[in-house]
């Protein structure tokens, strides 16, 4: 089992960030921001914390409080070019560092949180609207996954 003693302080902050910046990507897709797509994002942690002892990892990760600095973004492109690189290299440290099934896990956390914010605020008359499709496709390639996988 990986837990963050296999990290250094700097590689455990990116994985931290992964899914919490997965989530801030969908809500700035439609140039949002909405309470209820921040409430979603902490759902989404709960919901997973609840799921406690499938994977340590993922369990450490859910332990704390999802991390988004929005400060650090000038402009929706700019998080989305820096997201996407975050989430593509948070994927080349697990391969080196996690289990199969552990990177498995995260991937599907990280998505899991994505759709569940895009699921939160009704656009236009749907679910999700085309940006948010369109971040979480981006997502998923990041993260070497198609979004509906598991």
């Amino acid at each position: 089992m990986t837990t963050k003693a296999a990290f250094s302080p700097e590689e455990w902050e990116a994985v931290l960030e992964g899914p919490s910046t997965a989530g801030l990507m969908v809500i700035m897709a439609s140039h949002g921001g909405t309470f209820r797509e921040t409430i979603a994002m902490s759902k989404a942690y709960a919901e997973a914390r609840a799921q406690h002892g499938e994977s340590e990892l993922l369990d450490e990760v859910v332990a704390a409080k999802p991390k988004v600095d929005h400060t650090r973004y000038h402009s929706p492109e700019e998080l989305r070019d820096s997201g996407l690189k975050r989430l593509r290299d948070v994927t080349a440290l697990l391969e080196s560092k996690a289990t199969s099934a552990e990177r498995e896990d995260y991937r599907r956390f990280v998505l899991a949180v994505a759709d569940k914010v895009a699921n939160a605020h009704r656009e236009h008359g749907q679910s999700v609207s085309p940006d948010e499709e369109q971040a979480i496709q981006q997502i998923s390639a990041a993260l070497g996954t198609s979004p509906h996988d598991g």
